[in-house]
């Protein structure tokens, strides 16, 4: 039996043609020809003014922080429900996140519980687009002015995504984005930072570049480089770039294979869903996700066990996400919880499983996998 895995890395049609020049060339670090080009298309898809490249989504987060300069014992209000880099970006600069709970239906951040999570040390507000469907970014917006709180997007599944007809990772001070393997758009590993604010971007390069004006230097602005703020090597390889660069030229095919992928799972698998009580995905009016994640809430963590077992029987790989930060050991120690805790993050761990779902999963495996989870029986 071929085995469907949860993910494959897509491989663009001149990806190892663009590495194999890449590694040839004599320049293979940073801000070379594939670099600047990269930054050139995801300009183009997301209409940040300002990006500067990094080599992982991680570090992408970690320099946005670096940039926004949080001070010890500031408070940064996060979502439980993500990924630790999230929280931890922040906290290595030795701010506080506080966790907030999400909404049941997008698992985002709740924004009516936002508000009740501010405190006189509250700095930001660090946002998460779940599966790459929008936060509540009106509400959130309108919070954030009201307290005086800055906005950092954490977009790493969100590429390609909108609210109201805006880019995700365009509403915040800045934003992240990532490239690992499992992403839309990858190159096994890499990031960004955005923003539309001039100064920022000026900082984010010289922290970006082991906190030197080298890149000032490149371009004749100054007559020698020094070292004239914190920071280290954010720069990923031109080998990075030129994967990255090939997997942009794809966007468009990308996407549309993972948007009809997510589609025919949400159509084919309703009846089966709503027959069982499992929850599906939730997509307010006003978000077009880029179909980055397909799950399904199970209604309880043996069931999500059970249909995880099931489906590796039939030889396809489904796996659960992410367990909620505020329970952690780390975040115990690091942070705390926003009043009324976090039962939907609690809660959505422990019955979220994920589908396969990549560029190139063919029509007779999706086949198998519908089949295959239709063929389940909540107990």
């Amino acid at each position: 039996m071929t085995q469907i895995p949860f993910h494959r890395p897509y491989v663009a049609r001149d990806q190892l043609a663009y590495v194999t020049d890449a590694m040839h060339r004599p320049w293979t670090s940073g801000y070379g020809h594939y670099g600047e080009r990269a930054v050139h298309l995801l300009r183009e898809v997301t209409g940040a003014p300002h990006i500067v490249l990094t080599t992982s989504g991680t570090t992408a987060m970690d320099l946005a922080a670096l940039a926004f300069d949080p001070r010890p014992g500031d408070e940064v209000i996060v979502p439980s429900f993500t990924f630790v880099a999230t929280a931890n970006a922040f906290v290595l600069r030795g701010a506080v996140p506080v966790f907030v709970d999400s909404r049941p239906d997008t698992l985002n951040m709740d924004e009516d519980r936002i508000e009740a999570a501010i405190t006189g040390r509250t700095r930001a507000i660090a946002v998460v687009h779940y599966a790459g469907v929008a936060c509540e970014m009106d509400r959130i917006m309108k919070i954030a002015e009201r307290h005086d709180l800055a906005v950092i997007e954490d977009n790493a599944h969100g590429l390609g995504g909108t609210y109201h007809g805006r880019a995700l990772g365009s509403y915040g001070l800045l934003a992240a984005q990532s490239f690992h393997a499992t992403k839309n758009i990858q190159c096994g590993e890499g990031g960004a930072v955005l923003t539309a604010d001039a100064g920022l971007a000026e900082r984010a390069e010289i922290l970006h570049d082991k906190g030197t004006n080298r890149r000032q230097f490149f371009r004749g602005q100054v007559d020698m480089y020094r070292w004239v703020d914190l920071g280290t090597a954010f720069a990923p390889s031109e080998i990075l770039a030129a994967q990255l660069v090939a997997q942009l030229e794809s966007y468009d095919l990308i996407q549309s294979q993972r948007r009809s992928l997510w589609l025919r799972y949400h159509e084919e698998l309703a009846d089966w869903a709503a027959a069982q009580g499992v929850a599906r995905p939730g997509v307010p009016d006003g978000c077009e996700h880029p179909a980055h994640i397909y799950y399904l809430l199970l209604p309880d963590l043996a069931n999500r066990q059970e249909l995880i077992a099931h489906l590796r029987a039939r030889g396809i790989q489904a796996i659960f996400h992410y367990s909620p930060l505020h329970s952690s050991p780390a975040g115990q120690r690091f942070g705390r919880t926003a009043p009324g805790g976090c039962p939907v993050a609690e809660s959505a761990a422990d019955r979220l499983i994920r589908l396969p779902l990549y560029a190139g999963l063919e029509d007779d495996a999706q086949s198998r996998v519908i089949e295959a989870v239709k063929t389940f029986r909540v107990t």
